[in-house]
């Protein structure tokens, strides 16, 4: 070994003085890295004959331009050397091996390496970590990269499936250690295949010696390992320090050394090596430490122990199971001779080609002039690279981004027109792949290119507008606009007090900060309320007469209201803001109406809920100093009408909440108040606003719930529900022409009889409101309209036979839930805030088998859900029954001794009030009678303690709960007979109406056969004289009955 290195070094230094070495123009920089080497190991007095034989194959290589067969598989031009950071580890730079049998594992995931291509490859696991310091340190910097066939994280592999059987013999060109991981430089050599897996004898590591060092000079002892020492040691002044050499190698000991002493160690100590045998590395071989076996070099007895761990592949290779797989026995893939036929030919041209446009085309080739220039060179005709199709396909692969598994078939491909094919494929792709990604980019910078410009000329713009004095600056602007927003407008001089005082505040604040916003948004607000702008208002009647009359039934009183208001206006020939409120049952059209009106004044329509509303801020808006701050509904009314005069309306009003945020019925009372809105104070504008030119309309349900104060400043107008004949019209001029509409039905197609509207408001909708009558119409019309489209005919009747398979079972059968009322029983009416209904009272006997009870025992129990009025106007009616029949039959004590059971029906239902009084004294009496009354009576008033019958309320839904039930007399309090004459003639019609002072005016005509006349009657003792008066019907039969 020592004459070969003697003779490697004259040829090196022969050919340094030759002539050949013009032949290359790489060539004067590697004699030139050989003489640095050269001459530094002269300083050292010693050659390192590796780095010579390496210095000679890389003059070599540079010095010639022929090619060599055998550089198929051998790398390409190494890279000239370069000082490494001082944590670098640099191998050996040895010759490569034409055959080596064991290589430790690295398992890629992603892609694979091909030959003459080089890769930076990071291993973290501690096992192959040590592996891999072992093998650089013993110069054999040589690993197997192979794919996985999944995208695990892990390192190490457990089994050889794992992996493809095919990969690459590489060599690591530069090792960095970076303690919890090592970084490396791998380039490829040739195509490999696994054999078998290399199973590895680790022996315990040595003790390490260690050694005192002691410095007298600075009174220092340093505790070192004893290999350590000589490095330690203080060198002579003439010799240069070893760590100064340009090359620098990892020595057997791990210690960076010089090169040329070490090549020196390791030809004296090959010496005395043991010859290694058909490259297996032997047990007793002192070179390596960490000692390496073949599995099949395993004695008899092992085998049939393990026999049992092993796994068998498909393709032979065998692994062990639970041993991790470090070190493979491998073998070099050989390529079947091929012929450079014209289909290799044409194939390696169309690869030229289209490498030449990927080339061009992608940025991250074209991005460098100087990467682009060698890849076009490389790529030239005259280059040897063009003329070796192996190398074509490696190339054309590894500039693709294909999946795994696309490159791998071409890494394992031994056909190589077939690998030209696979090549030429995958760079077809990855050609389109570059051409769509050059199209995005173009139209994204063409696009980018696009605003960038605009944004400069507008700069500019703005610029040249500023020198020239056109356009000034954004504070200037924003006030000038203002003032421009307020120019038509009659601003009262007090609001541009406020409006100057907060541009001059805007022009000191800066653009950016959060005052500067909070004064623009105000200044908004203020500057676009319509100050002194009122919209033209209709003063004509007979105009106004025609939209309420076209979008709304009946509604007499609303109508009238509305008309005197404009015929008030007209006189004065001003108009001032009014608030009405419309209550009445769900339905009726309280909403609606106030649309019509606004469309009847020719006014601007705004509308607001309050219902559930507890946050006063919604109504007087919030304070300036809380972020999102805005001011109330009627600000941000009067900005969006742009009008003073709008018309608003309130709807909802009986339900407005209560809660810590304040009381909204309270806001309300200034708002609804016309002494006060004329000067209405937002929080969020702190100025006085005029809100007396605003109309307003509230809506409500029922008036019990709104707070007194509140409703002292509205001008209530009652609107009752519909009888059967008003939802028949309603029907036949709106509701069915519109379903019709919506539906897209015309009338040729489909009829509704007037039987059928009535069996649907009688049977289905008995509400007060026409809102459930509109669902069921439309109900009707859509099921016609699914009919016509199945072409199950041309047009349709809807009837009162029919009309059941449209709706449905009928909802409702009758009201009167007896068809002869028996004893103890009474009909009364009832008042809701759906409408009126019929209400049954009875009464019963609860000790039944008591044959003789003890006088003054009797007592009353009451169910059915009765709210506290309603038992107190039990009692008092208890007491009244027994003074009266105390009076008139003085021998019945049934109510002085009996236990009574009185029951209203439909006990889920809550149920209250007073005017139930009269209904269950004639239930009382009729019990203790044993007398039923007249089967075609309901009554309805209040009593008193001394039997006078006082008022009450729904005069008019309680006759058309009547009407509805099929009663034909009515028992009414004297003091309703005002109410029951404003009723319209289709609901009084029919009816023998009586009414009564007292209750002996009651009890005459409760317990009469037939209906008597006014007469006089002697009532208990000490009781005024009452007449009752009875109505005779006009036209008795003419009207239509419910039963």
């Amino acid at each position: 070994m020592l004459a070969r290195a003697i003779r490697m070094r004259l040829l090196v230094r022969g050919l340094a003085t030759g002539a050949a070495v013009t032949r290359s123009r790489h060539a004067p920089s590697a004699i030139l890295q050989y003489f640095d080497e050269m001459r530094m190991a002269r300083h050292l007095g010693r050659y390192n004959g590796t780095a010579t034989v390496s210095v000679m194959v890389q003059a070599k290589r540079h010095c010639s331009s022929k090619r060599d067969d055998s550089d198929d598989e051998v790398t390409a031009e190494p890279p000239p050397d370069v000082m490494p950071e001082p944590d670098t580890q640099l191998p050996a730079t040895v010759a490569v091996p034409d055959v080596w049998p064991h290589v430790p594992m690295l398992a890629m995931r992603r892609n694979p390496l091909f030959p003459r291509f080089m890769k930076i490859v990071e291993v973290s696991n501690p096992v192959l970590m040590d592996l891999l310091r072992r093998k650089v340190k013993l110069n054999q910097p040589y690993v197997g990269v192979f794919l996985k066939k999944n995208d695990g994280e892990d390192e190490l592999v457990h089994n050889l499936d794992d992996v493809y059987g095919i990969g690459t013999f590489a060599q690591i060109q530069e090792l960095q250690d970076l303690g919890d991981k090592l970084r490396m430089v791998v380039v490829a050599h040739r195509r490999i295949r696994i054999t078998g897996q290399v199973i590895e004898d680790v022996p315990p590591p040595k003790p390490v010696k260690m050694t005192t060092l002691h410095y007298p000079l600075f009174n220092i002892k340093l505790r070192i390992p004893a290999e350590d020492q000589g490095e330690q040691m203080p060198r002579p002044r003439g010799r240069p320090p070893r760590n100064r050499v340009p090359r620098r190698q990892i020595g057997r000991d791990g210690i960076t050394r010089d090169p040329a002493v070490e090549a020196e160690e390791l030809v004296q100590q090959q010496t005395h090596e043991a010859p290694l045998t058909s490259g297996v590395v032997s047990n007793t071989t002192a070179t390596e430490s960490p000692l390496a076996r073949k599995q099949g070099d395993k004695s008899p007895s092992e085998d049939t122990a393990k026999a049992s761990d092993n796994d068998t592949a498909a393709d032979g290779k065998k692994s062990v199971k639970g041993i991790p797989v470090l070190i493979v026995e491998v073998e070099n893939v050989k390529h079947p001779t091929y012929k450079q036929t014209e289909e290799v030919k044409a194939l390696t041209q169309e690869i030229i080609k289209t490498l030449r446009d990927i080339i061009t085309m992608n940025p991250l080739y074209s991005r460098g002039r100087h990467s682009r220039e060698s890849l076009q060179q490389m790529l030239h005709q005259n280059q040897r690279v063009v003329d070796n199709p192996i190398y074509l396909c490696d190339l054309g692969a590894s500039l693709s981004a294909a999946e795994p598994a696309e490159l791998q078939k071409i890494l394992e491909e031994a056909d190589i027109p077939q690998r030209l094919l696979l090549a030429l494929a995958l760079l077809k792709k990855e050609l389109e792949l570059s051409k769509l990604q050059q199209k995005i980019g173009r139209e994204v910078e063409e696009k980018v290119k696009q605003q960038h410009r605009k944004y400069i000329l507008q700069e500019q713009l703005k610029v040249i507008k500023k020198e020239l004095g056109i356009e000034k600056d954004d504070k200037d602007a924003i006030g000038e606009k203002y003032r421009e927003k307020l120019k038509d407008k009659t601003v009262p001089e007090s609001i541009m007090t406020v409006i100057d005082e907060e541009l001059t505040k805007l022009n000191f604040l800066e653009s950016h900060s959060s005052e500067f916003n909070v004064t623009r948004n105000y200044l908004d607000w203020l500057t676009s309320l319509p100050w002194g702008v009122i919209s033209p208002e209709n003063l004509c009647l007979e105009k106004a007469t025609e939209i309420l009359n076209n979008d709304h039934y009946g509604m007499e009183d609303i109508k009238k209201r509305i008309l005197e208001f404009i015929a008030v206006s007209s006189l004065k020939g001003t108009t001032q803001g009014k608030i009405l409120c419309f209550h009445g049952p769900p339905g009726v059209g309280k909403t609606s109406i106030a649309r019509s009106i606004a469309r009847a004044l020719n006014r601007e329509y705004f509308r607001f809920s309050v219902g559930g509303m507890t946050d006063v801020a919604e109504i007087k808006g919030h304070r300036r100093t809380y972020v999102g701050a805005m001011p109330g509904k009627l600000i941000q009314c009067l900005k969006k009408t742009k009008t003073e005069n709008p018309l608003v309306l309130i709807d909802e009003v009986d339900k407005i909440g209560k809660g810590y945020q304040g009381d909204p019925s309270s806001a309300l009372l200034e708002l609804l108040d016309p002494e006060q809105n004329a000067n209405f104070l937002d929080h969020y504008l702190d100025v006085p606003v005029d809100l007396s030119r605003v109309l307003f309309i509230c809506t409500a349900n029922v008036i019990d719930t709104i707070p007194e104060p509140l409703r002292d400043r509205m001008e209530l107008i009652e609107m009752s529900g519909y009888v059967a004949e008003e939802k028949v019209a309603i029907s036949r001029q709106y509701l069915i022409p519109q379903a019709m509409n919506d539906c897209g039905l015309k009338e040729t197609q489909i009829s509704i009889t007037e039987d059928a509207l009535n069996m649907l408001i009688r049977s289905y909708c008995r509400e007060s409101g026409v809102r459930n009558l509109q669902k069921h119409i439309e109900k009707v019309i859509r099921k016609v309209a699914f009919r016509l489209v199945k072409k199950e005919g041309e047009q349709f009747d809807v009837n009162a036979e029919n009309l059941t398979t449209f709706l449905g079972k009928q909802i409702f059968s009758s009201d009167r839930m007896y068809a002869n009322t028996p004893v103890g029983v009474v009909m009364g009416l009832a008042w809701t805030a759906m409408g009126g209904s019929s209400l049954y009272i009875e009464t019963s006997k609860r000790n039944i088998r008591s044959e003789k009870p003890e006088p003054g025992t009797g007592a009353l129990h009451l169910t059915g859900n009765l709210g506290d009025v309603m038992k107190e106007s039990a009692q008092i009616a208890l007491t009244v029954a027994r003074n009266f029949l105390h009076h008139r039959e003085p021998n019945n004590t049934f109510l002085e001794q009996e236990h009574i059971h009185l029951h209203v029906p439909e006990g889920a239902t809550p149920k209250d009030g007073p005017s139930a009084g009269i209904t269950i004294i004639t239930a009382l009496i009729s019990l203790a009678t044993g007398k039923p009354v007249r089967q075609d009576v309901a009554m309805t008033g209040e009593v008193s303690l001394k039997s006078k019958v006082l008022p009450v309320g729904g005069i008019k839904e309680k006759a058309i709960a009547a009407r509805r039930s099929g009663v034909t007399c009515l028992i009414l309090p004297v003091d309703n007979k005002k109410d029951f004459e404003e009723l319209p003639n289709f609901i009084t019609d029919g009816l023998e109406v009586h009414f009564a002072g007292t209750y002996d005016d009651v009890y005459k005509i409760a317990f009469s056969d037939t209906a008597t006349t006014a007469s006089s009657s002697t009532g208990p003792p000490g009781q005024p004289q009452e007449t009752v008066e009875k109505i005779p019907s006009a036209a008795t039969a003419k009207s239509p009955t419910y039963s």
